[in-house]
């Protein structure tokens, strides 16, 4: 891969690639604000910058984070703008890598801007400035590359004038990698349409060889005769990371442990949590224990990210509890310790993640607690995978059959997938070349289209491969970093010497009981809120449901009480084996009957309870109706006999399925309605029943996932004579 490219300008002559290394070097002084004049270029470092700036070349850089990949495409910035060239843009998948890269520019007197969902405000004044030549670089959000303005207005534009393309983590181009982005695969048309001889430069410190290979071809994806892309492969050894694994009896001792150990980490640093329920309640725990933490997942406001990014870099916090929302090319150079609460599902993701710790420390401490609920996770995040041939073949039925653009929300009723796993397939099948995203929403092509099951499924088995390793590095008994970099099919790959297995663990299993009593007390809370459903999906009328807009007051479900939620590491390490397929029927087990008795109870007293002193809260319920469940009968129907029991209430009967309709599957909200329509029915004494007692009523359910079964039942319990309808559930999927 060392073919010089047949496009680019003539070779150097020694003396101008001595001065060329001579202004490279400047430039990386002033990047590291070095006034010594002992600032000098890693040879790889200035192997890319040559390439890139003498030869115009394309390159791939995979070297470990904190090695200076920014460094090259920052130099190679200000050479090549030194000499004529326009702007850089640089494709960043993540505002917080964005928000660093900047900063890190302006060190350098590298004038630089910024196109993504944040700043839509922006983007005009953004476009007069880069052809005004005021601006050097342009980072631009992967998302932006298949906006319709953008990709026929913008990206002409910058594809015609840009001076060097940058890609940074680089591994989300190939679907091969822990961390595929189907926007990332619009880069092969800007690709193809740069013109001959701009350079191109990808990044990243998470690619295997396989994902090496993958995104090198793809680099080539050119007609301009480039030649062979430059591979800059280096060792991934992190001198600084001391990792470790500690094994936990139960969530209670992880969250104790966090506690009276989290103070004598070094400095300030990140948690990891695998979901953001859990993310959210290690926050609450450990804040009203006394630490400083703030929480930091996809759910965060913009500005709440911006300020809890900000506090972290100066030091206010002593962590941020995060979920991999806050991952690739966040810079703190000084970060101390990178701690999982929950095993990722793949090593080389695990990998990138603790990458942020430790760039400019002598040491930093990298632990991870695994947990039993880490495997059902895992689960769930697999199920999300790319969808079956028939579901691809009908939403391209359904996009054929309209002729028209459609949008997301009207194409959603017509196929069984939910809203982001739809966008996420028509993002592929729009690089595939089957649709394409115009104005107004999707259209088909009409060309022809292959459904890849080979490559889907070796896809899968990959996963399954990555989930194994995680188990292996658990238990592993040797070197912990070795592992890693051989996952990574590093070569130079040996002993750290300063892992828990190489030099002996550093970390014990002790818990203060003060802490474990605590955490105890937080996990075993039970109760959480059950928002109903206040809206219709959009598009129901296509479908053959004369049902849209908002849904009448007087047939809405009231808000509604859980146990707690799947995803958290409380009550849902206790509920989860008791829900899923294979669990089995029986009556419900007495602590957790106790503790939706505790929930009942919270619930009445607290604000808007009906034992509460609130005005306008329900009036206390008249009885318990049960939702007859196909899977766990037994289970439900021993629920609600001891609510009534305990709360004195009659149990008033069941909402049946009628048979009219199958299995409600897992899909988006226009097929749950489409399945559940006309199939709940209750019988003539509950009917009765209803209209005797005329008050409220808790309607007693296994669990919920979107809110439509207890919204449709509601409905018709609301028509039937209850005044309110109070959902009462043991487990809520979030």
């Amino acid at each position: 891969m060392e073919q010089q490219t047949t496009a680019g300008p003539a070779p150097l002559s020694p003396s101008e690639t001595e001065d060329l290394r001579t202004a490279a070097d400047a430039v990386l002084a002033r990047l590291v604000a070095d006034t010594t004049g002992a600032a000098r270029l890693r040879p790889d470092q200035w192997r890319a910058v040559e390439a890139l700036v003498a030869h115009r070349r394309r390159a791939l850089v995979v070297q470990r984070t904190g090695w200076g990949k920014s460094a090259v495409y920052f130099v190679a910035t200000a050479l090549l703008r030194e000499r004529g060239r326009g702007p850089t843009v640089i494709i960043s998948p993540l505002l917080a890598l964005m928000r660093n890269q900047i900063d890190a520019a302006e060190l350098a007197g590298i004038r630089a801007r910024t196109i993504n969902s944040a700043n839509p405000q922006e983007w005009a004044t953004i476009r007069e400035e880069v052809a005004a030549g005021d601006v050097d670089v342009l980072l631009v959000s992967p998302e932006r590359l298949n906006s319709p303005d953008f990709r026929d207005e913008v990206l002409p534009e910058l594809a015609s004038s840009t001076g060097l393309l940058v890609v940074d983590e680089a591994h989300c181009i190939s679907d091969w990698g822990h961390d595929f982005r189907p926007d990332y695969r619009r880069l092969r048309t800007l690709l193809t349409e740069l013109p001959t001889g701009v350079p191109v430069l990808a990044t990243t410190a998470t690619a295997n060889a396989r994902v090496t290979a993958d995104v090198a071809e793809q680099l080539e994806t050119s007609t301009a005769g480039d030649g062979e892309t430059l591979v800059l492969r280096g060792p991934l050894e992190r001198e600084s990371l001391r990792l470790s694994v500690l094994r936990l009896p139960d969530a209670a001792h992880r969250l104790a442990w966090l506690d009276g150990h989290l103070e004598q980490l070094p400095g300030s640093g990140i948690i990891y949590a695998l979901t953001v329920a859990a993310a959210e309640e290690v926050t609450a725990y450990l804040r009203a224990r006394g630490h400083r933490v703030s929480s930091y997942t996809g759910r965060t406001e913009n500005a709440d990210r911006e300020a809890a990014e900000a506090d972290l870099l100066a030091n206010r916090v002593k962590a941020l509890v995060a979920t991999s929302a806050l991952g690739m090319g966040f810079d703190k150079p000084d970060l101390g310790f990178v701690v999982h609460l929950g095993s990722p599902s793949s090593p080389i993701a695990y990998y990138q993640q603790i990458g942020r710790a430790g760039r400019a420390l002598e040491q930093a401490e990298v632990l991870l607690l695994p947990g039993p609920e880490d495997e059902a996770i895992w689960r769930y995040f697999a199920s999300l995978a790319f969808p079956a041939e028939e579901q691809v073949r009908g939403t391209l039925r359904a996009l054929e059959d309209a002729g028209a653009p459609m949008s997301l929300p009207a194409l959603e009723p017509l196929v069984d997938l939910r809203r982001s796993r739809l966008e996420m397939m028509l993002k592929v099948l729009d690089v595939d070349g089957a649709v394409r995203r115009v104005r107004g929403g999707w259209i088909a092509t009409g060309q022809p289209w292959e459904y890849d099951t080979r490559r889907y499924a070796w896809v899968a088995r990959q996963r399954a491969t990555e989930q194994q390793a995680m188990r292996d590095y658990v238990s592993a008994d040797g070197c912990r970093m070795e592992f890693l970099r051989r996952q990574l099919d590093d070569p130079e790959a040996t002993a750290c010497s300063r892992c828990d297995n190489c030099a002996g663990a550093r970390f014990d299993a002790v818990v203060a009981p003060g802490s474990l009593a605590a955490a105890h007390g937080e996990l075993t809370r039970p109760g959480t809120a059950v928002e109903p459903r206040r809206m219709w999906p959009t598009g129901l009328p296509s479908i053959g449901l004369d049902l849209k807009g908002r849904i009448p007051p007087q047939e809405q479900a009231s808000p509604g009480r859980a146990l707690g939620r799947l995803s958290d590491i409380g009550w849902g390490n206790r509920l989860r084996p008791m829900l899923t397929p294979d669990a089995g029927d029986g009556p419900v087990p007495d602590d957790v009957a106790q503790a939706v008795v505790t929930v009942l109870a919270d619930w009445a007293k607290g604000p808007g309870g009906w034992a509460s002193d609130d005005p306008d809260a329900p009036a206390r319920p008249v009885g318990v109706v049960v939702l007859d469940s196909r899977t766990r009968p037994r289970l439900v129907h021993s629920l609600g006999e001891r609510i009534a029991t305990v709360g004195r209430l009659p149990l008033l009967g069941t909402v049946h399925h009628n048979g009219s309709a199958g299995p409600v599957a897992p899909g988006n909200s226009a097929q749950r309605l489409r399945a559940l329509h006309g199939s709940l029915e209750l019988s003539a004494s509950l009917a009765e029943a209803l209209r005797s007692a005329g008050g409220p009523v808790l309607l007693v359910d296994d669990y919920t996932e979107s809110g439509w079964t207890l919204a449709v039942a509601a409905r018709l319990l609301r028509t039937s004579g209850a005044t309110a309808v109070l959902p009462l559930v043991l487990a809520v999927q979030a």
